[in-house]
Order: C-alpha cells, then structure tokens, then sequence
C-alpha cells in the first residue's frame, strides 16, 4: 500500500471565497504514484469546506446569495434580533461555523488508473467562510 499526506496552504485575504484545489490535488495524485485508490480533501478549520460541483462563476455567486440568505453575516449577537450566541464570545463568525456545517467539511475521490475518478462537470473546491489569515487543507492520499 502507498500513501501520501500532504498539507496545501492557503491564505485568503477576504472573508469569504472559492478557491480551486483542483490542479494541486490532480499533482499530488501523480506524486503519490497511486493508481487506485482514495484521496481524502478535508478543510483542517472549523469556518471552511471543501466541496465538488462546477466550475462555473454564475454557481459560485449563488451559493454565495444563498448562504448569506441562509445564516446572514451581520446578524449580530442578540437572540432576541435574530443574532448568534457564539458572537457573544466576542468573535464574529458564527454564521461561517453554520456555512461550513452546509457546504461540508471534505470530500473523498476515488483514484483510477493514476487519476481522479470523477464526472465531466466535477471539479474540488476550498471555501473560506472566514479568512484573512493562513488556513490549510489536509490531502491524504491511499492506494495501490
């Protein structure tokens, strides 16, 4: 069996945003020398995911509408208005702790024949829901 784990870091100096992991995990995939197997991606922080859909910016501004839609940023931290209790620990990111319960923390993509065994359209996606500071991204790799 082979294996590889890795750590991608990023740094993301906006609040919130969608970064492809894409290429960088076909490349471990190589490295790895794995022909099948698994690959793990997980987001190591409790305000991101990672996440598969399309590589589409119209799809990346609606999930944006309607995670803010969802669990608003600027709710405040008074229950009775509609605020988060975990705000009045003093931080202010409950509603990313609620994103990332909706987007997922990881995902797992089989690997065949040395690559990534996915659908035309599917492509691995990190989302900060809280950043402007370093994060990273765990890529465990197992196989044959």
């Amino acid at each position: 069996m082979k294996s590889l784990t890795k750590e991608i870091w990023l740094n993301i100096p906006d609040r919130r945003a969608i970064v492809s992991l894409h290429r960088e995990v076909e490349n471990l995939v190589a490295e790895s020398g794995v022909q099948d197997g698994l690959v793990l991606v997980n987001a190591m922080h409790i305000t991101a995911s990672v996440f598969i859909n399309d590589n589409e910016s119209g799809l990346h501004a609606d999930y944006e509408r309607w995670l803010e839609e969802l669990v608003p940023f600027n709710a405040g931290s008074d229950p009775a208005r509609g605020g988060y209790l975990h705000n009045r620990t003093g931080e202010d990111n409950a509603d990313a702790h609620h994103k990332r319960q909706i987007m997922g923390r990881e995902v797992v993509v089989a690997i065949t024949d040395g690559q990534l065994h996915l659908g035309p359209w599917e492509h691995i996606f990190y989302y900060e829901f809280d950043g402007r500071r370093k994060k990273r991204v765990l890529v465990k790799i197992i196989g044959e």
